[in-house]
């Protein structure tokens, strides 16, 4: 009878088909648990919230793979916490359950076509415009009108935009994630984008440069849908993506929600 299937072998598996070089200095690593023991289940989220680690044991997960950190910040390092009582009560959470907390987000931006991306733009409906870009040619609607659909596609109960309700947006460019505001202002002025939909940003940046823009002329509209909406979906095509990685094993989508409610 084989031996049943570890949790880090099917780590394994699942960066062997994906973009893997040994010596890269990535974070997607085990943040927390033994991965010697025999995988029972698998649950995905964009962040091993506390509500998330308790939905994944009730759900019969052991591994839960997430996209961003466990501990608060990039590196997860923990020595600055270890007298946090917060961090000590969700240490002792998980541990409680014996689950395996995996990091999933170099490699899953790395897979071709990226993960994250793949799983918003089936939410979204959208196809790509420009084969190395990512701008998307939509039907022709306002800003206004837009943001309500990324609303109801993306589940998103309150986002932010820049610009005139009425704009028309036709030319749509994405940046999920927080990928900065450099590359955010370069993608709207490379490509002539009606509109940028992307997850955050510093608020002395791209924000402002649409709105000088539109003082100046320039027809240009901004949707901030916030981080974990912008990549939520692509989490959850990953637990599709793994079932035929790894058959037989179970594996369940766990959206993390934000944590933000608007007075």
């Amino acid at each position: 009878m084989p031996s049943p299937l570890t949790i880090a072998a099917a780590i394994d598996t699942i960066l062997a088909a994906t973009p893997f070089d040994p010596a890269y200095d990535t974070v997607d690593t085990v943040k927390i648990g033994d991965a010697q023991q025999p995988l029972r289940g698998i649950a995905t989220t964009f962040m091993a919230t506390c509500e998330v680690i308790e939905r994944a044991a009730a759900a019969g997960a052991n591994l839960l793979i997430t996209h961003e950190p466990t501990f608060y910040n990039h590196l997860d390092t923990t020595d600055w916490l270890e007298h946090d009582p917060v961090y000590q009560a969700k240490h002792a959470l998980i541990e409680r359950h014996g689950l395996v907390i995996w990091r999933f987000h170099d490699h899953w931006h790395m897979h071709q076509p990226d993960g994250i991306y793949t799983g918003v733009l089936r939410a979204l409906g959208w196809q790509p415009a420009h084969p190395d870009a990512p701008i998307f040619d939509i039907p022709p609607t306002t800003l206004a009108d837009l943001a309500a659909q990324l609303k109801h596609k993306l589940g998103i109960t309150m986002l932010r935009a820049v610009g005139s309700p009425d704009l028309p947006c036709r030319r749509v460019g994405l940046l999920v994630g927080a990928i900065g505001g450099r590359v955010q202002i370069d993608v709207m002025s490379q490509h002539e984008v009606d509109v940028l939909v992307c997850g955050e940003i510093a608020e002395w940046e791209t924000s402002e440069y649409v709105r000088d823009a539109g003082l100046l002329g320039f027809a240009r509209g901004l949707i901030v849908t916030g981080h974990a909406p912008s990549e939520e979906a692509g989490m959850a095509y990953l637990a599709e993506w793994l079932g035929e990685r790894l058959p037989g094993v179970p594996a369940t989508h766990l959206p993390a929600g934000s944590p933000f409610w608007f007075a």
